[in-house]
């Protein structure tokens, strides 16, 4: 047991390092922080999750030490935790009659989606724990994307102010007022508009966030994964990925998450996060639904190939078709054998 707890530091060391190479700003440094996670849950797939506790403490400490205190709760709620929390349900079992039972795979895609928005919120909280403050910064950035996408909403130079002045300097008397052109240039409708649509981004911006971290914690613990398996210190079986059906219950998780999109304050950024959170996890869902139903087929390998390719020329848009395939998926229930209910 010592000796995982060395493996987990060590772990723990390099993951906090490549976390805190991303001061540097340098496209390298993006993608050494990207790949921050997969030392903890490495260590936790292939040793033992007490190992990864011991990795995301120790990659805590040294980035709060060294760096700076921020830095380390930032690291630990942001990547730490979530990896080692991802490690622990995947070897999580049960002893039953038939023998041991692993996690199932739909549960921990569910969950992982859940680990995502907690993680969303948790920054959120650290980086601004006024939540007006945390809104303000939310708006500044989504009316800077607007301004970025839309030359046009950059503000313009009123050239108004010179030519009254220089019309009063000939004629000896200050200019009147124009009483009605006054109103008409702050009445901008395009204005109004960029504002109200800055104002609707800012709103689902915790929802993109979310659903982006979800696909990537998926991706680090398939990809640890298949690492650790490749080795053979993987201790449960490889699961069959096209047969994950998250149960029932994550429908009713999503549904309350909906409702606190409404609530005030954190409440509802916390919703916003979740609904974007699990649209990644029924995505995912409707993904393997595709495959697990395409089993048997004539021209499978060309159905799966289209069917990529649409993901990749649509950039992603077809995931709102392969997010309600997983709803649909969940509600109707109907690959799961009637004899083998979810545990």
């Amino acid at each position: 047991m010592a000796q995982h707890i060395g493996i987990g530091i060590g772990a723990g060391l390099v993951s906090a390092l490549l976390f805190g190479v991303l001061l540097k700003a340098t496209p390298l440094a993006i993608v050494l922080y990207l790949v921050a996670p997969l030392p903890i849950l490495i260590v936790g797939l292939g040793w033992s999750h007490k190992a990864a506790l011991a990795a995301a403490a120790a990659g805590s400490l040294a980035l709060a030490l060294v760096i700076a205190p921020f830095m380390g709760l930032a690291y630990a709620a942001y990547i730490a935790l979530p990896a080692w929390w991802l490690a622990y349900l995947t070897l999580l079992g049960r002893d039953t009659p038939s023998g041991l039972e692993w996690y199932p795979t739909g549960r921990l895609l569910g969950w992982t989606a859940a680990t995502a928005a907690l993680a969303f919120i948790a920054i959120a909280v650290l980086s601004s724990p006024n939540h007006a403050a945390f809104d303000a910064q939310l708006r500044g950035l989504a009316r800077t994307l607007v301004q970025v996408r839309d030359p046009a909403a950059r503000p313009a130079v009123d050239r108004r102010a010179d030519a009254p002045q220089s019309e009063a300097t000939e004629s000896g008397s200050d200019p009147a007022p124009d009483t009605e052109q006054a109103p008409k240039a702050g009445a901008d409708e395009a204005e109004v508009t960029r504002t109200e649509v800055a104002d609707a981004l800012a709103r689902v911006v915790p929802a993109f966030a979310a659903n982006g971290l979800a696909l990537l914690l998926t991706f680090y613990l398939w990809a640890s994964a298949k690492i650790v398996n490749i080795s053979g210190r993987l201790p449960r079986p490889w699961p069959d990925l096209p047969a994950t059906a998250m149960p029932r219950t994550t429908l009713v998780t999503l549904a309350a998450a909906v409702l606190m999109c409404f609530a005030p304050g954190y409440v509802g950024v916390f919703g916003v996060a979740l609904v974007g959170a699990f649209s990644a996890a029924f995505a995912l869902q409707g993904l393997a639904a595709f495959h697990d139903r395409s089993r048997g087929r004539p021209g499978r390998g060309l159905m799966l190939f289209g069917m990529y390719l649409i993901l990749f020329v649509t950039q992603g848009v077809a995931l709102v078709a392969l997010t309600l395939f997983g709803l649909a998926d969940t509600a109707l229930d109907r690959r799961r054998p009637k004899d083998n209910p979810a545990p």
